[in-house]
């Protein structure tokens, strides 16, 4: 059976962003159109972003997926690693704060920015 690759942004017990690598099982439709299991979803919001935009630390308010469709955006994480996306790339993004939790800009989110020299277009489907 083949599957998808999802690159998810997760909290971790500790509170710090990582990523992790999933696989989504393609065990629905033909051997010409291979599917994954119906995933929920509860809204889609389209964001375009300025050559120059870069963000502050921040977590994921819903977990959602981020789909780039033009452009190229950088995600980084306190550890100091980054990671790049441009169109056609995706990834979940489930770093949400903790339960009770208060933002600590020193331990908590990730950042992300613009690439390259066009605008960002992204699509973010939310999943909670």
């Amino acid at each position: 059976m083949s599957s998808f690759h999802r690159l998810t942004l997760f909290t971790d017990s500790d509170g710090y962003a990582r990523w992790r690598d999933d696989e989504i099982a393609l065990g629905e439709g033909t051997p010409q159109a291979q599917l994954s299991a119906l995933l929920p979803a509860c809204g889609m919001q389209w964001r375009e972003s300025p050559v120059g935009f870069r963000s502050d630390w921040h977590c994921t308010t819903t977990p959602q997926w981020l789909i780039v469709l033009r452009g190229g955006i950088e995600i980084g994480l306190r550890d100091g690693s980054t990671r790049r996306f441009g169109p056609g790339e995706c990834f979940f993004s489930d770093d949400t704060l903790p339960a009770g939790a208060s933002f600590d800009p020193a331990l908590h989110g990730h950042w992300s920015r613009q690439v390259g020299d066009e605008p960002l277009v992204t699509a973010f489907v939310r999943v909670g």
